[in-house]
């Protein structure tokens, strides 16, 4: 089996612009939301974590027929960081593939044009063409693929990615996840008495519901083989497995068992090659909904005996908010950084753990305490996605 490595990185959040910047706001663990720049929010709590002005990309507002909607032009940004990262030169066009994940695409862009009249002077664009964005703004002319499975999609993006590589379809895939604001998702939630009015605070007895964020993390991801014979800066991480599962259970909550998210852990571990002893460090997928947490919680220290004092666990969702169909991409950067650096940066405070969340949360920068790091990202419709990432050893 082809080992497929991270070897460029990008990002872009409510923690700023760049990777620097996503670090230096994990190790500062403080961040808190604010009510959205939109007149026609009307909705009890206007809410989330949204990427700073300053740091929003400048770019033009079409690529050729293309209008750049809000995911996209996060996507672009993050997929040029991470591009450059990698120093990827001399790979023909024809051997790259992009794969990007987002739960609403571009219908940010549509909202506006609804509520303005429709778009300037122009065609209608579609909606969910974050991944042809990205790829023509590069000139990739391997598969341009979005995948919309909720809040799962770019972790599915991810796995499909490296599918690419192993089956040889592709040398190169940009890969990642990308999510922006969504006046609709953002009222369904409302709706659905899911948005919590304070913060997003997962595994907190006082947790209320989720908030979401903006944000884009893409990679280069690419074969051990080909990362060596163009002699590249860096590999941050490989993906070493991946496991699928659906709970076929409900449209909106997690199975209360846990029995089919159990099975996506236990399928990316073995993939991987990797015991329990060998998983240093969980990002988890913890948005901040009480089912969610608890259930999650549980399964983890049934598949990987994470108990409080066990595993550590890096809640990213409490500073960048829940990012949606980009949530497992920025979750995977947390932790190809995580293990690059060999620390865990500190969690978020918690105002009192739930005890029901028998999950080890540290408060402080800590080393991890194995080779390997675990991604869970979960989505409505009971779609489930685990990533095991491995230190590169390159």
């Amino acid at each position: 089996m082809n080992d497929v490595l991270i070897t460029g990185l990008g990002v872009i959040s409510h923690l700023g612009n760049g990777v620097d910047a996503f670090w230096s706001g994990l190790t500062a663990a403080k961040s808190a939301p604010s009510r959205v720049p939109d007149p026609n929010a009307r909705m009890d709590l206007p809410l989330m974590y949204a990427v700073p002005e300053s740091a929003l990309p400048s770019m033009p507002d079409r690529f050729g027929d293309q209008y750049l909607g809000g995911a996209s032009r996060l996507a672009v940004e993050a997929a040029r960081q991470a591009v450059s990262d990698a120093d990827l030169g001399g790979v023909a066009p024809d051997r790259i593939a992009v794969v990007i994940g987002t739960g609403m695409g571009d219908s940010g862009m549509h909202e506006e044009w609804r509520a303005t009249g429709g778009p300037p002077g122009g065609p209608w664009s579609p909606v969910f063409s974050v991944a042809s964005a990205v790829g023509a703004w590069f000139g990739a002319e391997g598969a341009n693929v979005s995948v919309s499975n909720a809040c799962a999609a770019s972790g599915f993006g991810l796995s499909l990615a490296v599918d690419l590589i192993r089956s040889g379809e592709a040398d190169v895939v940009i890969a990642g996840g990308a999510e922006a604001y969504s006046r609709v998702a953002l009222a369904c939630f409302n709706r659905l008495g899911a948005i919590d009015p304070e913060r997003c605070r997962p595994f907190d007895l006082h947790r209320k519901g989720t908030l979401f964020g903006e944000g884009a993390g893409v990679m280069v991801l690419e074969s051990a083989a080909h990362a060596r014979a163009r002699n590249v800066p860096q590999a941050y991480a490989r993906v070493a497995g991946a496991g699928w599962s659906c709970d076929a259970h409900h449209a909106t909550a997690p199975e209360p068992a846990g029995t089919q998210i159990a099975r996506a852990m236990r399928q990316a571990l073995a993939e991987a090659g990797a015991d329990r002893d060998d998983i240093g460090c969980v990002v988890p997928h913890g948005t901040g909904t009480e089912l969610n947490d608890t259930v999650e919680s549980r399964v983890l220290g049934e598949v990987l005996g994470a108990g409080p004092d066990r595993v550590p666990l890096y809640s990213l969702k409490a500073l960048l908010g829940h990012t949606g169909g980009a949530a497992a991409s920025l979750a995977t950067v947390a932790a190809a950084q995580i293990l690059y650096r060999r620390t865990v940066p500190p969690n978020a405070p918690l105002t009192e753990q739930d005890p029901e969340c028998k999950v080890f949360l540290p408060d402080r920068s800590m080393t991890p305490t194995g080779k390997y790091a675990l991604v869970n990202a979960y989505a409505f419709g009971g779609n489930n996605v685990s990533l095991v990432l491995q230190e590169a050893g390159v």
